[in-house]
């Protein structure tokens, strides 16, 4: 902490020199004594690429101060999701053999680092995209010429390429097995880490839809102006050229006979005295608009019948699942009972899905002494083979043993 805090000093000491150090592309030896110039090379701020040149910043400084100078021209944003993942994974071993170990202290900064590690690599794709964006925005605005305009448009779909492959490296698969059942890694690795690259995703999407309109305009205004260029060198070699008059032409070029059509717009001239009987009787020939009266309703009471209906109903349902949960009881020491196979072998005419919910809800439903008397299994299956939702098709309801 120490040592941060001094090389801190040591930036905020000589920001001027290392200031035009970023724009000059060398620091000037002028304004720094040797003393100050020996900490900073030891500091890692300054170094010296060979003994004949000058002093220059290192990469690292460079790149803090584009980030906070916003020079999107010299900002370089690294999104390596392969090392970051590669850490996470050693963090969650540490995590993982402190927890075995009882090391709750250890344990704690593990999980502290974790969470720092993922920031991190999320931090690195926003500062990415966000740095797109500033681009975008501007339309390449740090650019002059219309070629070097759609270099840049090249460059930064190439980016946005390479971000898209860093995000599949994320496998949500191998993090599920790495946490396990433990809720806390659960939610750092999967919840927050699932929503935050899905906004990742949805960014670089627009992004990419930006830089297509960017490359649409670009290409236009490349046909344009080669085209004034053409005409301006056309012109220069033929000075005394003098362009025919089209109106006079038997056969117009198609190019000049796009004109686009006038609006014409009329009103009546409600001043001319002269006008107000032919505008009186104009109006007077305009059909009155027909209007069937329409007699008031009055509002129908509210059916309570229906409402006595459902909630019968859903009583019913309540009393069947308690009915099966006795079952079970009196079951004690059998193998687990399946849900839906004890719907199906029953009376019972409940669908499946609500049969399998009430089941379920009514487990969650008990005090935490008697949902320990109970053992409920889930069969689950996943939605699909890129689709991570699991489906529950049936649950088996035991007794637990006694401890």
């Amino acid at each position: 902490m120490t040592q941060g805090v001094e090389r801190l000093a040591l930036l905020g000491k000589h920001a001027e020199a290392l200031m035009q150090g970023y724009v000059e592309d060398e620091v000037p030896l002028a304004e720094l004594s040797t003393q100050a110039l020996r900490k900073l090379l030891a500091a890692r701020i300054l170094w010296r690429p060979d003994e004949q040149g000058g002093v220059k910043l290192t990469p690292k400084v460079r790149e803090l101060i584009a980030e906070m100078t916003a020079d999107e021209a010299r900002r370089h944003v690294n999104a390596d999701v392969a090392e970051a993942l590669e850490l996470i994974r050693s963090l969650v071993g540490g995590y993982r053999e402190a927890s075995s170990r009882a090391d709750y202290w250890h344990q704690e900064r593990q999980l502290t680092r974790l969470r720092q590690a993922v920031d991190d690599m999320n931090g690195r794709f926003f500062d990415a995209i966000d740095s797109l964006w500033q681009r975008l925005n501007s339309d390449f605005g740090f650019v002059s010429q219309l070629s070097d305009k759609v270099r840049e448009n090249d460059r930064a779909q190439k980016q946005v390429v390479r971000l898209l492959d860093g995000l599949e490296l994320v496998d949500f698969n191998e993090l599920i097995d790495l946490v396990g059942s433990d809720g806390t890694l659960r939610k750092i690795l999967i919840s927050q880490l699932q929503q935050q690259t899905s906004q990742h995703y949805t960014s670089l999407r627009e992004v990419q839809h930006r830089l297509i309109e960017l490359m649409a305009r670009f290409r236009q205004m490349q046909a344009r102006s080669r085209l004034v260029a053409g005409m301006a060198a056309f012109l220069r070699e033929r000075p005394d050229f003098t362009p025919g008059h089209y109106t006079q032409r038997g056969e117009v070029p198609a190019l000049f006979n796009r004109a686009a059509a006038m609006p014409i717009a009329g009103a009546a001239a409600l001043d001319r005295a002269q006008d107000v009987e032919a505008l009186g009787a104009l109006i007077a020939a305009i059909p009155a608009p027909r209007r069937l009266a329409q007699a008031p309703t009055a509002a129908s009471p509210a059916h309570a019948q229906e409402d006595a209906a459902v909630a019968a109903r859903q009583q019913a349902l309540k009393e069947d699942v308690e009915t099966f949960y006795l079952d079970v009881v009196d079951a004690a020491g059998s193998a687990p009972v399946s849900a839906l196979r004890y719907l199906e072998e029953s009376p019972l005419e409940w669908s499946d899905e609500i049969w399998l919910f009430q089941v379920i809800a009514e487990y969650q439903g008990l005090p935490r002494s008697e949902q320990r008397a109970f053992t409920l299994h889930a069969e689950e299956e996943k939605a699909g083979d890129y689709n991570d939702v699991r489906l529950i098709r049936d649950v088996a309801l035991t007794l637990a043993a006694a401890p």
